[in-house]
């Protein structure tokens, strides 16, 4: 499979299944509707698992644009593929969330609150601060990244870089998955823990372009904050493991 369209299917099966446990329990009459948040985090940590799954071995399923500019900044990823990488991550994020729009929509137009709604596509503060807001987003990507560094560090300083698929793949799905259900839990209460730009920017756009009764603003005034703070944690951590490994 092409590593692109191997990013795009990881990406669009983790917003599958994290857009999509967030409209189960958020939207009005739908059988999961109160589930809560611990649903939610596992909800998305399955995605991971799925997503991963599918494009690890094609792509090292980074579905991620801040995983891929964080192993790049740590030398582990070539430059020149970023830029494709981010594309095609964005486009599955886009897609992914149609899909569940397009499954949803009668529970969308039964819904008359749009936060509620926005929710389901996208991040946003529980409290809005925006540098606290950054500085949630910086945190939480930041353990994202550093510890899938560690986690395959053995095989980054190896001789046959070149030769192996580099990117949350290569380390098998269930710890990234059990990872991302942990940020959850313990960091994503204060913002939603975009931690991935993509999965906030493709939804959101998304949620701009459909026909939905009780819509509301996007609110792109706040896209910067899970645009920029995954971006920055992700770097962080890649200069980090630079200097302590």
């Amino acid at each position: 499979m092409n590593p692109y369209i191997a990013e795009f299917l990881g990406t669009m099966l983790l917003i599958i299944m994290g857009v999509g446990v967030v409209a189960n329990v958020s939207l009005k009459d739908t059988f999961a509707n109160g589930g809560g948040w611990v649903v939610i985090t596992f909800g998305w940590g399955f995605g991971v698992f799925i997503g991963v799954i599918v494009a690890g071995p094609y792509s090292g399923a980074h579905i991620n644009p801040a995983v891929s500019i964080g192993l790049a900044i740590a030398g582990k990823f070539p430059w020149q593929e970023v830029p494709m990488y981010v594309l095609s991550q964005l486009a599955g994020a886009m897609t992914g969330a149609f899909l569940v729009w397009w499954q949803f929509s009668d529970h969308y137009n039964k819904t008359e609150d749009p936060g509620a709604i926005l929710g389901t596509f996208c991040t946003s503060p529980a409290i809005k601060n925006p540098l606290k807001n950054l500085y949630s987003e910086i945190l939480g990507t930041f353990v994202l990244v550093f510890v899938v560094l560690y986690i395959v560090g053995a095989e980054f300083s190896a001789d046959s870089l070149n030769n192996t698929t580099i990117g949350l793949g290569s380390i098998g799905a269930l710890p990234v998955a059990f990872l991302v259900v942990g940020i959850g839990m313990s960091l994503g209460g204060t913002t939603g823990y975009a931690i991935n730009p993509a999965r906030d920017l493709g939804p959101r756009l998304v949620h701009a372009l459909v026909p939905i009764k009780s819509k509301g603003s996007s609110n792109f005034s706040y896209v910067w904050v899970p645009i920029l703070g995954p971006i920055i944690g992700a770097l962080v951590a890649a200069f980090l493991f630079l200097v302590i490994s």
